[in-house]
């Protein structure tokens, strides 16, 4: 479930308009337009090669846009990007602490560069240590710290200056589930407090508690909504979720027949994907005729990865621009 956002008019604090990227004659990033306002959490998914980071470092003043226009806290990203660095955090997919300092070395030296001193320092690292729950741990060199605590540490030391906006980068990756929930219990927590957090993730899970979700392909952001409206556009009658005492071979059995999309399995459970409503009668006749008849079949909800391969798979049928 996602996050409640604070109530408040809505912000714009991140905006791009056409905004692409080239290297050479490859297209990392085309024509992509959207807008994400002040306490939002924003979710960013999309295969590799999608995008993505591309897109990021763009918005963070990293690199330079081929074409478009951005802002960022209202600065330019192709004029302003060293004011946009002062008012931003930024997470990279690579762990970007120093493995050889203590944890409370990294908080100072982090603080420095963002140019915090004494008792504002002092303030902001107590902050860190205790919203990463580091406050026993303050001494231990980060190289010993397990990933999830690393992860909330370079989370916790991006966020020293308290900058409006916090880019993320894929940041639980290689994270246990545990440490991966706490992670997110402090984004929502961010969030609730009117900062605005730009998350990329392969995970669906974490997806689903982002506010609103970009989904891009290929350079190209092909949706953009809430996790609920994006599901609201499936059309009903085509998840299914079947029992059967051998699920794998009705997975397999399925798999070959005409009008289904996607087949897999969740849980002991078998769902299924179907191209239209009519095609779910003849689910049960295909599964019996094949010797594999369900124990039950029932209507489905689509996940938000039916909805990701369905927005792929229209977006590959349709005439390009």
């Amino acid at each position: 479930m996602s996050a409640a956002r604070p109530a408040a008019a809505p912000e714009t604090v991140v905006s791009a308009r056409e905004l692409s990227r080239r290297f050479g004659d490859f297209v990392a990033v085309d024509r992509v337009s959207f807008e994400v306002e002040r306490g939002e959490i924003f979710g960013f998914l999309g295969s590799n090669g999608a995008g993505k980071t591309t897109t990021i470092r763009i918005l963070c003043g990293l690199l330079a846009p081929s074409s478009g226009t951005a802002s960022v806290a209202g600065f330019d990203v192709a004029t302003e990007a060293a004011r946009i660095k002062t008012r931003i955090g930024y997470m990279s997919q690579r762990f970007s602490l120093y493995a050889d300092l203590s944890v409370d070395e990294n908080l100072r030296f982090w603080g420095g560069a963002y140019r915090l001193w004494g008792a504002e320092l002092e303030s902001r690292r107590g902050w860190a240590l205790a919203a990463a729950g580091l406050e026993e741990l303050r001494s231990t060199l980060v190289r010993e710290l397990p990933g999830g605590y690393r992860q909330r540490l370079a989370l916790g030391c991006a966020l020293l200056h308290r900058p409006p906006v916090v880019f993320l980068d894929e940041p639980t990756g290689g994270v246990d589930p545990e440490a991966r929930r706490r992670f997110w219990d402090l984004i929502d927590e961010l969030a609730a407090g009117g900062t605005t957090v730009f998350v990329t993730t392969h995970s669906m899970d974490e997806a689903e508690r982002c506010h609103r979700v970009a989904l891009m392909h290929a350079g190209r952001l092909l949706a953009l909504d809430t996790i609920r409206a994006l599901k609201a556009a499936f059309p009903a009658g085509c998840v299914l979720d079947l029992a059967s005492p051998q699920p794998v071979a009705a997975m397999t059995l399925l798999e070959g027949t005409p009008g289904i999309e996607d087949v897999a399995l969740f849980g002991d459970r078998v769902h299924v994907v179907v191209d239209s409503p009519e095609r779910a009668a003849g689910v049960a006749a295909a599964l019996a005729s094949g010797g594999q008849p369900p124990t039950a079949i029932e209507p489905g909800a689509p996940s938000l990865e039916d909805v990701f391969i369905k927005v792929i798979r229209d977006a590959g049928a349709r005439p390009g621009p």
